[in-house]
């Protein structure tokens, strides 16, 4: 991706491997050139899937200019955009422009508080949760859309992206409320925060087209044409015309192919695990900069926050294991190396670990097999706590998330705050020309409403090589 400074009537742009010529306005080309938003340069997007993919190099820079340029698309499609002149002109504070404005700048700053290696190293912070149990403290996630919002709310200093957003009449409590998706227009959350948003419609067509796979390939130009607001309740939301119902599924597909072969598959997820596990230890010793450091350096240091990114990473585990200071925690070591040189761990394979398709609405039964897997797991623990040796390790990865189609109108309800379905953000809305509007889930000829429930579940367990070789032996796992 390449950034121009035009002096000629076209304006700033950068052109995109994906959709060519993307303007920039002039507070958007201010905020790409923060030390916060360059960051984003130096952090991957897919964590360490390009150890599988080695094209996958690309980072969350890129992806959030694309996830801004489907966001402004959508508002063209639904009618809600402003002209171009009206969009560039930085004295153009009409409701409208400012409506076109937030919500554009929200798309680009969604990822702003991005953890090295993407969402690889984000859940340990969350489990460690130094801030979110501290006294005092508000009791929030110490995730990347907390600490992006601090950044948004917290930096009202030259360069800072509070004190940009300001010198061009923007609130930055209206641009964190939409980076949260909390915003008062259901609409604006919708279109940054749904089944189909601005978000995945971006990652899925950059990650296939790095990656080299197809999963992800839909057909963006339609789905575009045929989003739709409709007022439910006195209230916008988006609806997509039922015209595009296929489409609209293959989107859907898409997503659940890319989420179960792509990012939980063992031969890359291995490494985001163990990454995960070096960063828990690196976290309780001390090694790593805690959730209140980098709170800290987004308040006085910008540029030492800028640090905070893929190389920063790769240098700590590399500086540790050589240095000597993961000696007396040999497992530990031995994830390091197999992190640093993309060797050396195994995928557990037997019966309780295999993809099986849940029901969203069988908790019971789902349960009953998570439980299976749990107990697995404890058992092949408890025999190398007996019987294996201090290098030996074992790491399982259940699933954090549900890889699901759509969610089900009853886990919408269940969990849902709105008497009125249509009005929760999450869930697909199809239109219809009577002025008819059903959830996804809802629509008899639809494919989805057939699929609708299931989910994937993709129960992941690693270890050493040597610890497979114990495991086998001594029969517990197949070989």
């Amino acid at each position: 991706m390449r950034l121009y400074m035009d002096v000629t009537k076209k304006g700033r742009v950068v052109f995109d491997p994906i959709y060519g010529f993307i303007k920039l306005t002039p507070v958007e080309y201010e905020i790409i050139h923060s030390p916060f938003y360059q960051r984003l340069r130096w952090i991957k997007q897919l964590g360490f899937s390009f150890y599988v993919f080695p094209g996958a190099e690309h980072s969350r820079f890129g992806h959030s200019i694309g996830v801004m340029f489907n966001a402004h698309r959508i508002l063209q499609s639904c009618s809600r955009a402003v002209s171009d002149e009206d969009l560039m002109d930085i004295n153009c504070l009409s409701k409208e422009a400012i409506y076109h404005k937030s919500l554009r700048i929200g798309a680009l700053l969604h990822d702003l508080g991005t953890f090295v290696f993407s969402h690889t190293t984000e859940s340990a912070y969350i489990t460690f949760g130094e801030t979110t149990n501290s006294k005092g403290g508000k009791g929030l996630q110490d995730d990347h859309e907390n600490l992006g919002s601090f950044i948004i709310k917290n930096t009202d200093y030259e360069g800072g992206i509070t004190h940009i957003l300001k010198k061009y009449g923007l609130d930055p409590q209206t641009i964190s409320d939409l980076v949260k998706g909390v915003d008062p227009s259901i609409l604006a959350n919708q279109i940054l925060h749904s089944e189909i948003d601005c978000d995945r419609m971006d990652y899925l067509l950059r990650d296939a087209h790095y990656t080299g796979l197809k999963y992800g390939a839909y057909d963006r130009d339609y789905l575009l044409h045929h989003f739709e607001v409709r007022k439910v309740d006195q209230h916008d939301i988006l609806t997509i015309r039922h015209n595009a119902l296929h489409c609209v599924e293959d989107f859907l597909m898409s997503r659940f192919a890319w989420y179960s072969q792509v990012i939980r598959s063992p031969r890359g997820s291995k490494y985001d695990a163990i990454a995960e596990k070096i960063t828990f230890h690196f976290l309780e010793k001390g090694y790593i900069y805690r959730y209140s450091d980098l709170l800290d350096m987004i308040a006085n240091d910008p540029m030492k926050f800028y640090g905070f990114n893929d190389s920063y990473f790769i240098s700590l585990v590399q500086k540790h294991y050589s240095n000597g200071d993961l000696d007396k925690v040999p497992h530990i070591k031995d994830m390091a190396l197999t992190l640093l040189l993309e060797r050396g761990a195994k995928t557990i394979n037997c019966s309780e670990f295999k993809q099986i398709l849940f029901d969203q609405d069988k908790a019971t039964e789902n349960d009953k097999v998570v439980k299976k897997a749990q107990a697995k797991v404890k058992e092949l623990e408890e025999y190398l706590q007996k019987n294996g040796s201090p290098e030996d390790w074992i790491l399982p990865d259940l699933p954090k998330k549900d890889i699901i189609y759509v969610k089900s109108p009853k886990a919408i309800a269940k969990n849902g705050q709105k008497s009125n379905l249509l009005l929760e953000r999450d869930p697909v809305k199809i239109s219809y020309d009577n002025g008819d509007i059903k959830l996804l889930a809802d629509v008899e000829n639809s494919v989805i409403s057939s699929l609708h429930k299931k989910m994937n579940y993709t129960p992941n367990v690693f270890c050493s090589m040597k610890t497979h070789e114990r495991l086998v032996k001594a029969g517990l796992i197949p070989g």
